[in-house]
């Protein structure tokens, strides 16, 4: 009967609140040249950094990694004849009195190194990195004054993303967030559900319990369903509790797991808010720096004293025709696009997960490689046990990944995209999830740097050769003229020949690697002979 009487009054509630204006969202934003609307946001123009930058690595982690069950477990152990139910109830208990309130305090991180991890991360060629802020189980990483439920108060009592900041500073790597708080209002609906058949059957899961709702929400609307809420108090509270994630910690990059959530007023709002804060930061900082100088070191930094740098960069699954940076989930991009964009993807499942295999370094080196090509950066889970620490493999992994950047890296980091990304015969198709490509050594890839063209084939050819149709001889002696190729981490020299075929690139003996070979190209008039 309690649970009758908090619905009916809720539900007499929200409607004179909505009768007395409140639906009137209150949504300050940092002063600065940025307002919320899609006409200011044209003025945006990503930062170099995040150009350069092309791999960042992600920490998807937080307590849905207790069960060791994968994503979504704080929703799936809601519905009913689901693995991650019966998992849930042979483990915890029936989530009518045992839910997701209670698998929280086992999320220990006890294992956990910062430091130790973001200086793997570094040295595996991460030129950013990523913390979870909250996933959509409505669980903050940060220490937070709005809610209760984060990692302070319970599971580790630590700032998870403070402390993730710090070490990421600590190694110059920019830090970001990720913020999947939108989605969660409707998502965690299925916590206020109950069973359908058996002996608990119709007995409320403790999602329905509004003891609980500051961290389940209360219930949705009829017909409120959608990724996000069209609840006005829903769409307030989530900018108030964002807006404290970007206040307190004044991130480098803001990720949020969908489009613009709640449209244009709203949404629009925390951009904004995101660039500006971006600025005032910036001169803050740099005042502080410029004020502890003696006077007489002062004079050269006049200049840039008096500029304002906006270094931040916003991310979701929007496009945006650079008002900010769209990221595809799982994905890439098809082409070229001239506004740098990124992809989201995981070695494995979103959380740790048991049962899931990892992928190979092939994968990732390939997903890398073609991304760039296509003026992409990727942003890589890296996944972490419950304790916060790796499995062996995916130490042994990140180690390869350093023996491999260590030698092309110069093919990627600060690089721009050529006049076509590549030929070869497996073609990426576009769109999210979207990934999984069997590359082969006749697949290859281009990027500049200034006036050097890097051609990278995503194998060894058996045959020991490189022909690369788009840089063929042709009618135009101005055209491709080739003066010099080199093979990265090989220091003796390369016979070539070029034919109306292609260039043939002839590479030493010895392999140096199964997984790429990247060609530095030197040159003048290279542009592509072949359209692909």
């Amino acid at each position: 009967m309690k649970i009758k009487i908090d619905r009916l009054f809720l539900a007499m509630l929200f409607a004179w609140l909505m009768a007395a204006g409140v639906q009137a969202a209150e949504l300050p934003i940092t002063p600065g040249p940025f307002q919320p609307t899609m006409a200011s946001l044209t003025n945006y123009s990503c930062p170099e950094w995040f150009r350069d930058a092309k791999f960042g690595i992600w920490a998807h982690w937080g307590p849905q990694a207790v069960p060791m069950e994968g994503d979504w477990y704080a929703r799936k152990m809601y519905q009913q004849g689901s693995p991650d139910y019966k998992d849930h109830l042979a483990r915890y208990g029936h989530p009518s009195t045992n839910g997701w309130k209670d698998i929280i305090p086992l999320w220990k991180a006890e294992q956990w190194d910062p430091e130790r991890l973001m200086a793997l991360y570094k040295k595996a060629g991460a030129r950013y990195f990523v913390s979870m802020g909250v996933h959509h189980d409505d669980f903050f990483l940060w220490n937070s004054r709005l809610h209760k439920w984060n990692a302070m108060n319970y599971g580790p009592n630590r700032d998870v993303v403070g402390v993730w900041q710090k070490a990421a500073k600590k190694q110059g790597l920019p830090f970001g967030v990720s913020e999947h708080l939108g989605a969660s209002f409707t998502w965690f609906q299925d916590s206020h559900k109950s069973d359908h058949t058996g002996p608990l059957a119709g007995v409320p899961y403790d999602g329905a319990n509004s003891n609980y709702w500051d961290l389940y929400h209360f219930p949705a609307e009829p017909g409120d369903v959608a990724w996000y809420s069209k609840n006005p108090c829903w769409q307030q509270q989530w900018f108030n509790e964002i807006k404290e994630l970007v206040d307190n910690y004044h991130p480098d990059l803001l990720y949020s797991d969908g489009p613009v959530p709640f449209g244009n007023e709203v949404g629009l709002s925390l951009i904004a808010d995101l660039y500006n804060d971006s600025i005032q930061h910036n001169r803050a900082e740099f005042m502080a720096f410029y004020n502890g100088l003696p006077p007489r070191l002062r004079e050269q930094y006049e200049l840039e004293r008096r500029s304002d740098k906006l270094t931040a960069v916003y991310n979701c699954k929007q496009p945006s025709a650079g008002r900010w940076v769209q990221d595809f989930e799982r994905g890439v991009n098809g082409g070229i696009n001239p506004h740098p964009w990124q992809t989201d993807t995981s070695i494995g499942d979103w959380f740790y997960n048991r049962h899931w295999k990892y992928q190979p370094l092939s994968w990732t080196v390939h997903m890398l490689v073609d991304i760039v090509s296509k003026n992409g950066n990727l942003l890589l889970n890296v996944v972490l046990r419950p304790d916060g620490s790796l499995d062996p493999e995916v130490e042994t992994m990140l180690h390869q990944m350093a023996d491999w950047t260590g030698v092309n890296g110069e093919a990627i980091y600060g690089t721009r995209p050529w006049l076509v990304f590549g030929e070869g015969p497996t073609q990426a198709k576009g769109g999210a999830f979207k990934e999984n490509f069997q590359y082969t050594a006749k697949d290859i890839r281009f990027t500049t740097k200034g006036k050097t063209l890097y051609a990278i084939a995503l194998g060894w050819p058996d045959d020991g050769k490189v022909v690369i149709q788009s840089l063929a001889r042709t009618d135009d002696s101005s055209v491709n003229k080739i003066r010099h190729v080199e093979l990265l981490g090989y220091q003796g020299k390369l016979k070539f020949t070029q034919t109306a075929e292609g260039l043939t690139v002839e590479l030493p003996a010895q392999k140096l690697s199964d997984l790429t070979c990247s060609l530095k190209i030197t040159g003048s008039g290279l542009k592509p002979a072949t359209r692909w």
